[in-house]
């Protein structure tokens, strides 16, 4: 085959394989140990990794780059970070709310992370940060795929005008329907809010993420009826439970009821690892509950299981670099997943499963899918997960979006490290 508008040459896959990717537009055209034929411009992997893009299946891009505004969250705790959200909330701009987005997706793309779904807050009437992100999801749309969810922070029936604000923002154009049901006044409350919003979606023919049961009181138990929903309306495959935190503290009889039923319903669970880590167990002296959810209990039991980023530079969390990496890196080590196995599958998650979550089919190393991907400086996907590597170059859609030079390290004749850049 010929005429190819990027050939990427010498690329080792996810699996081990060696091979050429040859785009023509925003397709990828031929995967093969050898490709021959011109090319508009060759891309030499020379080895290193080539890989799906880098999805997040959590976001909150109407928080995101805010740290400090108009204080720092002191306990650290999920709580005063909401309560600090609602300080904040007043004070935001469409503009700046929108520009923040827009730096963070550059950010974001320059690591390879090409998907992304955000949940933004419906809570304040003027529905802001929804208008903003709908403008931003437009912007970025030629290199990046952004989903929207509808998101009541304050509560769904909790906060006054919620549930018409929800519907409102679903009218506007949001993708998907989201809820807290675990933050109403009641756990009963919380139970009605998970029907009537997968009600919603059911009618509407969207896609539910609902952060679920993001505490450490494990009486929290509104995953059981986000499964049961799911089940009852048959929205299998369109559903998410994200955090699940409780699961950490739950009755181990319990869980192991518990788990089948969510396979069973084909319910999709993205816990968040370094913001889970961070926030919960805030309560706790010694022995301190990590808060993280049963991650590899979960996929053994058949759940689809994502990694999500959750944060990055706001009222919740005061670090993080939009790399998906280190989120892997987080997950694997208080999930112990430290099997050869196990951490090949972490990078999956933050790949290929999370695209699955949100419905991306046109994501993938394979001819016919979109000619997205990214050339990592690592030689596998465990290495890269250990390294969380230079990005060394970036497609999206067919077109190269970011490049970075790669760092050679050679000694000198004393010994000392002398580091050279040449072109990838």
């Amino acid at each position: 085959m010929s005429g190819f508008d990027i050939l990427v040459k010498g690329g080792t896959l996810p699996d081990g394989t060696v091979a050429d990717i040859g785009i023509k537009g925003e397709a990828i055209v031929a995967i093969a140990p050898r490709l021959e034929g011109t090319a508009g411009t060759t891309v030499d992997a020379a080895g290193n990794l080539v890989a799906s893009p880098f999805v997040d299946p959590h976001f909150h891009m109407d928080a995101t780059l805010s740290y400090g505004l108009p204080r720092i969250n002191a306990s650290g705790t999920l709580l005063e970070g909401i309560a600090l959200w609602g300080e904040l909330k007043p004070l935001l701009t469409h503009e700046a709310v929108k520009q923040r987005a827009l730096r963070y997706c550059d950010w974001a793309v320059s690591m390879g992370l090409l998907a992304i779904r955000t949940h933004v807050d419906v809570c304040d009437d003027r529905l802001l940060a929804v208008e903003a992100l709908l403008e931003v999801q437009k912007e970025v749309a030629p290199y990046l795929d952004l989903q929207l969810v509808a998101f009541p922070q304050d509560g769904f029936y909790r906060s006054a005008t919620a549930r018409q604000n929800t519907l409102r923002a679903l009218d506007l154009g949001v993708d998907v329907v989201g809820g807290i049901p675990h933050f109403e006044r009641t756990m009963a409350d919380g139970t009605r809010s998970v029907t009537e919003l997968c009600e919603i979606a059911e009618k509407r023919g969207l896609m539910v993420d609902m952060h679920c049961d993001e505490t450490d009181d494990p009486l929290s138990r509104h995953i059981e009826q986000l499964a049961y929903e799911t089940q009852r309306l048959g929205l299998s495959g369109r559903v998410a439970g994200s955090h699940l935190s409780s699961m950490h503290s739950m009755d181990n009889y319990y869980v192991s009821k518990l788990l089948p039923l969510i396979a069973e319903a084909g319910v999709s669970a993205i816990p968040n690892p370094l913001i889970n880590i961070v926030i919960q167990g805030r309560h706790d002296t010694y022995p301190k509950r990590r808060g993280m959810t049963r991650v590899p209990e979960m996929i053994a039991a058949g759940i689809r299981v994502g990694f999500g980023q959750d944060c990055v530079l706001d009222p919740w969390y005061p670090l993080g670099t939009a790399d998906m990496l280190d989120v892997a890196f987080m997950g694997l080590h208080v999930g112990q997943m430290t099997s050869p196995a196990d951490m090949a599958h972490c990078f999956d998650m933050v790949t290929g499963v999370n695209a699955a979550i949100m419905g991306l089919d046109h994501l993938g190393l394979e001819v016919g899918k979109r000619a997205s991907l990214v050339v990592l400086d690592a030689g596998s996907s465990v290495e890269a997960i250990r390294l969380r590597p230079d990005r060394l170059c970036v497609i999206s859609r067919g077109k190269i979006v970011a490049e970075k030079q790669k760092r050679v390290t050679t000694l000198t004749l004393d010994g000392r490290p002398d580091s050279v850049e040449r072109r990838l």
